[in-house]
């Protein structure tokens, strides 16, 4: 994105099923662990740059001694500070990693936001390291429960209370066992030994997660030494792991198990939506049915366009398959002239998409070759073939982020001109008044770096046409799972939609829209309808378009302006495994997004500043 949308988190977790002194012989390093743990952090920080943090679990340390340590930053370079805490203590030489990083959605970065999270007892099976990538919606349903049963947690946030929600069954799970012992008349360390055995986690983890409405992959690990990772039953979040008979990992992204551990990407395997992998300490690794799968599932399309590295095979494709599908309408909106046009990309996420663009302009030009050489046979000439062959669309490398520039300059004014200098471009490569100049972004959400930045700098080129193409349809609701788009005001296709309306003589629409969601403010989630889907019936998508391009274009541009949007049906084309596209089409797939959609157009109707969970 041209534009910083904070998004999502990643986590990694790490288990060792040999003693320690297995992989120091092995490898030659008795801090093996902790090198692969490092690296599957770095490999994940595309994931998250507000914090990081590590918890480490070493197994049958004597009474007394700290078995479960926690390291975290908040830093400019939180990978780094927590590892160089971590290196530098023997501490973190376990045999149980737990790793996240956080891209803060909501909140603060005070350290005290930060994962894992440890709920702490005295009990080894009572103690709970929670860190997960997930938002849930229902956060005050879930709460009067907790104070229903008489709890009080100190913190209202989705981690916290599911924390203590885990916990509280952690708790019942460990006190039924221990009555069952007791009465048989078992010694105290005898019983505790077996409740460490046979607490079920598959159990904990269903009670827990049954009234959770959102999308999460948890991740947690027990004093004890079990672990275990939870993904939502719509398989929202992405989770992939691997396991052979020296570690089990579980990680947020495929490509890097594949980099830390040199494995094929047939070995690494993703976890079924609503199932959990858990790991005793005994070593045994099991998948569990924790909550009833979805059908179709919903996997989170943004993470195919944008979030997740796209290193993976499959992404990779993906991403070159959403720029080859846009190419029929960018080969529309420059008239068919491929001579007279110059491609690009910004920003850098962008440049696979690029790639299955050129490629599509490469094969456009390739056909018309071939049909003028055809229609020429009879009368090729050297100079005949040269024109023909020079009919063809120019790569070029136009802009590139500054990324030392800051724009910290206080007054509005001031501030909007640096904010225009954050690119540099590259001069001479446009003809002026000549060429058409496409330029392709991942996705484009609210556009104000276009209208403050892009446009203006590529204007200053001198094409006669500035092509602005998204390779993701335009993102017309707020996300509830984990992506920082929470307020529908923000959003370009919202404010285009809203401007039509008006200028169509139909405001009625937007007034009866906020009448129908005022009146379904206070009823469960499980009866909201999403009735903000009807600001956007009256106009095609084309429409919706052109009034963007109209609204982000800033006065005293030049050139010819038009912003055009991938479609639907092209966004599932080319990424036919993850379907869930709710910030798109409004299809939310669990209860509590309609809810969050109903509560953002109130809050936008109402004048209010407030995100919608």
């Amino acid at each position: 994105m041209s534009e910083q949308v904070k998004h999502e988190c990643g986590i990694a977790l790490l288990r060792l099923l040999k003693p320690l002194d297995y992989y120091e012989q092995k490898y030659g390093n008795s801090l093996w662990g902790l090198n692969r743990m490092y690296l599957l952090m770095e490999k994940q920080h595309n994931r998250g740059q507000d914090g990081a943090g590590l918890a480490c679990i070493k197994f049958d340390t004597p009474p007394g001694e700290k078995y479960i340590n926690i390291a975290k930053s908040n830093s400019a370079k939180p990978i780094q500070d927590v590892f160089s805490e971590a290196f530098a203590s023997d501490k973190f030489c376990g045999q149980l990693y737990l790793g996240h990083l956080r891209y803060g959605t909501f909140g603060r970065n005070e350290m005290e936001n930060l994962h894992p999270f440890v709920r702490e007892n005295n009990w080894k099976t009572r103690n709970l390291v929670l860190a997960g990538n997930f938002n849930l919606t229902n956060i005050d349903e879930l709460l009067e429960k907790l104070i229903s049963l008489g709890q009080h947690p100190v913190q209202i946030s989705d981690t916290a209370i599911a924390l203590e929600k885990i916990g509280k069954f952690l708790d019942r799970e460990v006190e039924g066992l221990f009555k069952k012992y007791k009465e048989q008349g078992e010694d105290n360390r005898v019983i505790t030994e077996k409740v460490a055995n046979e607490i079920n986690i598959a159990d904990v983890l269903r009670s827990s997660c049954k009234k959770w409405d959102g999308g999460y992959v948890m991740a947690g690990l027990i004093g004890s030494g079990d672990a275990f990772v939870l993904r939502d039953e719509n398989g929202i979040r992405p989770c992939y792991y691997y396991k052979n008979d020296e570690f089990v990992v579980v990680t947020s992204e495929r490509p890097v198990i594949m980099t830390a551990f040199n494995t094929m990407i047939e070995d690494v395997e993703e976890l079924l939506p609503g199932h959990a992998i858990i790991i005793r300490k005994n070593g045994e690794v099991s998948i569990e049915c924790c909550k009833e799968p979805v059908q179709p599932p919903s996997k989170c399309s943004f993470e195919r366009i944008y979030f997740s590295r796209g290193t993976d095979k499959e992404i990779y494709q993906e991403r070159k398959n959403l720029g080859r599908f846009i190419f029929p309408q960018i080969l529309k909106a420059i008239d068919g002239d491929l001579a007279n046009t110059v491609i690009s990309y910004i920003p850098n996420t962008a440049s696979v998409a690029f790639q299955g663009l050129a490629e599509a302009f490469a094969n456009q030009a390739k056909e018309e070759h071939i049909k003028q050489i055809l229609s020429n046979k009879d009368n090729l000439t050297e100079e005949k073939l040269q024109e023909i062959f020079a009919n063809h669309a120019r790569r070029e490398y136009i802009a590139v982020k500054d990324v030392k520039m800051r724009t910290f300059i206080t007054q509005d004014e001031d501030r909007d001109d640096m904010v225009a200098h954050v690119y540099d471009v590259t001069y001479g490569q446009v003809r002026e008044y000549v060429d058409n100049l496409v330029v392709i972004d991942d996705s484009i959400v609210r556009g104000t770096t276009l209208k403050q930045s892009i446009i203006r700098i590529l204007d200053r080129l001198g094409p006669k046409k500035i092509v602005i193409a998204s390779s993701a349809p335009q993102i017309r609701y707020p996300d509830c799972y984990g992506i920082d788009m929470s307020k529908l005001g923000d959003f370009a296709a919202f404010n285009a939609a809203i401007a039509l309306l008006k200028e169509c003589g139909q405001s009625k629409v937007i007034d009866d829209v906020y009448d129908k969601c005022k009146a379904q403010e206070h009823l469960p989630k499980e009866q909201i309808i999403n009735y903000v889907r009807e600001i956007y019936a009256p106009f095609a998508q084309e429409e919706i378009s052109d009034k963007i391009t109209q609204l982000l274009t800033p006065k005293g541009i030049n050139a010819s302006v038009q912003i055009i949007y991938q479609t639907i049906e092209n966004l599932h084309r080319a990424c036919p495994n993850n379907t869930g596209d709710w910030y798109f089409t409004g299809k939310y797939p669990t209860p509590g997004g309609n809810k969050v959609v109903n509560t953002a157009f109130i809050n936008f109707y109402e004048g209010r500043k407030g995100r919608a969970y």
